[in-house]
């Protein structure tokens, strides 16, 4: 998914007894996922979080708790907002919101970033449970919204051929990673498209 169409989540932690936080919690959680996409988790620092965010050390462990929790929130942050847009997308896709989706989760114009839920998931999920559990969390929901695309008073009627267009899509981001032209990488889609439809 895309930096650029997906809309920030409104996350609010209570500051708790005594002074209010000085900072804005969701501004900082933005900062720290920006970090977390360009580096990867291992090779993110807390000095490089604690200097993207703002935050003294103390700041940071104390409205946190530690880089893994954070990383959690940034990325459970991530799934949210990346959900919501997308079904955004499906709503305004108006004859084709299966197409309209497909171009969102693949986004050809969107750079060698990737998705951050999947960057992550080839990093992590092999040994961190929790990201195992999130990220295929993620990827059945964007099964259901393709699904309730497709089959609108059905959606269990469709739900395997949205997972081939969900799986057709997303696995164009490792093209967009190599620098594949975005022409090509939206040809694929179409392509993709005429191999799986009935």
């Amino acid at each position: 998914m895309n930096k650029e169409t997906l809309p920030i989540a409104d996350i609010k932690s209570p500051a708790g007894p005594g002074r209010p936080r000085a900072f804005d919690e969701a501004d900082s959680l933005e900062k720290a996922l920006c970090v977390f996409w360009h580096k990867g988790y291992e090779a993110a620092s807390v000095d490089d979080l604690t200097k993207a965010m703002g935050l003294s050390r103390s700041s940071f462990y104390g409205t946190f708790g530690n880089k893994q929790a954070l990383f959690r929130k940034a990325l459970s942050h991530y799934s949210r907002r990346g959900l919501k847009a997308l079904r955004d997308v499906a709503d305004a896709g108006g004859n084709d919101p299966v197409g309209a989706i497909m171009e969102a989760l693949a986004n050809p114009q969107g750079g060698r970033d990737g998705c951050m839920l999947i960057n992550c998931l080839t990093e992590l999920a092999p040994h961190d449970d929790e990201v195992a559990d999130l990220g295929r969390h993620h990827l059945e929901s964007i099964d259901k919204i393709i699904a309730e695309a497709l089959e609108p008073s059905d959606p269990g009627l469709a739900l395997d051929r949205a997972r081939a267009y969900a799986s057709l899509a997303i696995g164009t981001l490792a093209l967009r990673k190599a620098g594949v032209p975005a022409e090509q990488i939206s040809q694929t889609l179409k392509q993709a498209r005429l191999v799986i439809s009935p």
